[in-house]
């Protein structure tokens, strides 16, 4: 098949937005020809960098993947407005100028967010007459509502309103609709979407980067042998509630448990506060490090810690996070409600806990009592259950089969 793929985030873009270009490059791999639609790259610095700047379109071949991006403003900030306007103008963008890529494509896989892709996808799907697998990797207008961009009153609940009928017009033009987590694909179907449609296809990890390693960083950080490290890395923002996990640790009397923090964002002074503060020495604190050191770092550790603070969206949300900690063959500690707690728990790969911080000590001292030799089984399964259902392969299967079938099938209306 030609498979198209549009997506505003692509390589060489780091973290999540590297996911799109690990399918792209499943799908070349087993014989299909790959279009991707996507922006210039500027995550996550929201700078275009200099060999792609100054340009309204682009094209070019990237590891066997042709690649047609669009201009598009950039911007990673706390503004909704300018966030929003990143978003509309890789949509218009796309519509305007990226759309004749896609010609001749059997099906296209499509990143649901920014929902603005529906502009490129409903040309590509009324135009070209090209059916779509419609991935939704954040549930909107609930992202929408919870991020900022819709305030409380009459217009917020206007836009709230707009974007749910947008959402749904969407859900109807695809031939498929896949989603991450299990309480996404209920919401989706409380909202109208034909069971039908619906596929579980849960997103993978950056494979290059979390993967089981040695163990040899742990000397360089200091940690010995009969150290029980809870490894943090990643944002530290007031939805990651990291504090409660140092709360937790500076409980817990037992000197073999360490906590190593690596990572940045809006709460880190406050955090590095309390790091320093621990009174039993039992928290470092690394700041942010390169992303080639992760691998290194995850290799250290015990256990992977995950996190969410309690709020609207944290039930349906699976954090990014759990499929890099399994495919590192590390059990999770995942203090969060909803779906990634739950597969911890029930696959017995981890421990859960709810984001307070009585049940955030109650996880680690079982953490503790556990030993390293517990915790090593424990992370050999994790790894096990990523390679079955969530890893690169494991991926790339279910959306080639969703893509034939819509290739097949063609478009419902």
């Amino acid at each position: 098949m030609k498979i198209g793929l549009i997506t505003q985030w692509y390589d060489p873009e780091p973290g999540p937005a590297a996911l799109p270009g690990a399918l792209a490059r499943g799908l070349l791999a087993r014989g299909h020809e790959v279009q991707v639609l996507t922006a210039f790259p500027n995550y996550p610095s929201g700078v275009i960098s200099p060999e792609y700047a100054g340009r309204l379109v682009m094209n070019e071949v990237l590891d066997g993947v042709h690649v047609r991006r669009t201009a598009v403003y950039p911007d990673h900030s706390a503004s909704s407005v300018r966030r929003l306007q990143s978003y509309t103008s890789f949509g218009a963008s796309a519509s305007l100028l990226g759309t004749d890529a896609l010609r001749g494509c059997d099906a296209l896989w499509v990143n649901y967010s920014p929902i603005t892709v529906a502009w490129p996808m409903w040309l590509a799907r009324f135009g070209l007459r090209i059916p779509a697998v419609l991935h939704v990797l954040d549930l909107w207008p609930d992202t929408l509502v919870h991020s900022g961009f819709a305030e409380r009153g009459r217009l917020g609940e206007a836009v709230r309103v707009a974007c749910d009928v947008w959402c749904r017009a969407m859900y109807r033009s695809a031939h498929s609709v896949a989603y991450i987590a299990p309480t996404v694909g209920r919401v989706l179907e409380g909202r109208g979407v034909d069971p039908a449609k619906l596929s579980y296809v849960p997103m993978w990890a950056d494979e290059a980067v979390f993967r089981p390693s040695g163990d040899g960083y742990r000397s360089e950080l200091g940690l010995s042998s009969e150290d029980i490290v809870v490894v943090y890395a990643g944002a530290m923002g007031e939805a990651q509630d990291v504090g409660s996990l140092i709360d937790a640790a500076v409980s817990i009397d037992d000197p073999r448990l360490k906590v190593v923090l690596a990572g940045s964002g809006a709460e880190e002074r406050v955090l590095r506060s309390k790091a320093d503060a621990a009174p039993r020495g039992n928290v470092r604190f690394l700041g942010r490090i390169p992303q080639a050191q992760m691998t290194a770092l995850l290799g250290a550790a015990d256990v992977s810690y995950v996190s969410l603070r309690r709020h609207p969206l944290s039930a349906i949300t699976m954090p990014s996070k759990t499929q890099a900690g399994l495919a590192a063959a590390k059990p999770l500690l995942v203090a969060a409600d909803g779906d990634a707690r739950a597969v911890v728990t029930a696959q017995n790969v981890g421990f859960g806990a709810s984001p307070e911080v009585e049940s955030i000590a109650n996880a680690l001292r079982a953490i503790v009592s556990t030993g390293r030799g517990g915790l090593a089984a424990m992370g050999s399964r994790a790894r096990r259950l990523y390679e079955d259902e969530f890893s690169v392969s494991a991926g790339v299967t279910r959306i080639e089969a969703l893509l034939a079938a819509a290739a097949t099938g063609g478009a419902r209306q």
